[in-house]
């Protein structure tokens, strides 16, 4: 399971959150395993039966003005009952003031307490959405991932078989490189597949022959870009002439990566072969597919056509003879 520490979301977003922590400062070890929030409105009432305590309490407006009515007494209380609970952080939005009984018992018991100026709905978007890619399902890929003309194609294959050659060519042609040898794929809300590189091989590739080759510094920054969407596969494999490949394009393939089902393209290779060029022209078909050009099932409407027009032609004329 996932999971990111309050003292790092601290670190990575509490600027742009603008998060300022004012209490539970030795318990900034917790994990928040979930990019979701909870308002904890019915748990101030005394309802703790469905309490998500698991995740980061937000309280707004309507949650401080409720306890701002409340007595010592009672706020001491309506409190306890909710810090009872292993809560990972509360956050105090909207610049409300923060009662001093809250700020104690926080304290008490090691319950990170924040506070942020940003309104209950700003907050509660943004932190969502930065968390959501903390938590996104993550797997590496052998291959490489370049930008063609806009589409994001994943190189894959065999050790060897020539992927870094063929990225290599392609960013020499204008393209960008984002990833050589190990692609880090995430999936983003609504099934989409985002490939990036990791720190180490950041801008560089490595072709056999030539060694580890910077990108960045021989083709300049337009050569190079931090990540981008896997949209299409393409898998390189050895010629083998007993086996039968695609020759129209009416069969799609598909293959799943992180439970999502993205085209593959399945390219045999052999020496001479212009694997760039047929590279460009998969980037090029799949943006005539996704402008709702398929170019194979085109072919074959205009085919039938063709032949059920010659069909009739050849149609012998019946005379009724009386």
């Amino acid at each position: 399971m996932q999971k990111i520490t309050i003292a790092e979301v601290l670190e990575q977003f509490g600027e742009k959150l603008a998060l300022k922590l004012i209490a539970g400062k030795g318990s900034t070890d917790k994990a928040l395993t979930s990019s979701d929030v909870h308002r904890p409105g019915l748990v101030l009432a005394g309802f703790v039966g469905l309490f998500t305590f698991d995740r980061a309490q937000v309280l707004g407006n309507s949650e401080m003005l409720y306890l701002d009515g409340l007595s010592t007494r009672r706020l001491r209380t309506v409190l306890e009952t909710v810090f009872q609970f292993d809560i990972p952080c509360v956050v105090v939005t909207d610049g409300n003031e923060v009662p001093r009984t809250m700020v104690d018992l926080a304290g008490q018991r090691g319950i990170p307490l924040m506070v942020t100026p940003f309104s209950t709905t700003k907050f509660s978007h943004l932190f969502s959405y930065y968390l959501d890619d903390v938590f996104a399902p993550r797997t590496a890929i052998h291959g490489s991932l370049v930008d063609v003309y806009g589409i994001g194609l994943l190189f894959t294959g065999r050790s060897g078989i020539g992927k870094s050659e063929i990225a290599l060519d392609l960013v020499e042609r204008g393209h960008r490189l984002v990833a050589d040898d190990i692609v880090l794929v995430s999936r983003k809300l609504q099934g989409i597949l985002v490939g990036t590189c990791g720190d180490t091989l950041r801008d560089h590739m490595e072709v056999r022959g030539l060694g580890i080759l910077n990108v960045r510094h021989m083709f300049g920054i337009a050569a190079f870009r931090i990540q981008k969407r896997v949209e299409v596969v393409v898998q390189l494999v050895e010629w083998d002439e007993t086996e039968s490949y695609e020759r129209v394009g009416l069969e799609e393939d598909w293959v799943s990566i992180l439970d999502v089902e993205i085209p593959k393209v399945t390219v045999p290779i052999y020496p001479g072969k212009n694997i760039t060029v047929i590279a460009e022209a998969i980037a090029l078909n799949y943006q005539l597919k996704i402008q709702g050009y398929h170019t194979a099932r085109e072919f074959n409407r205009r085919l039938i056509d063709k032949i059920s027009r010659k069909g009739a032609l050849e149609m012998p004329i019946r005379a009724d003879i009386e």
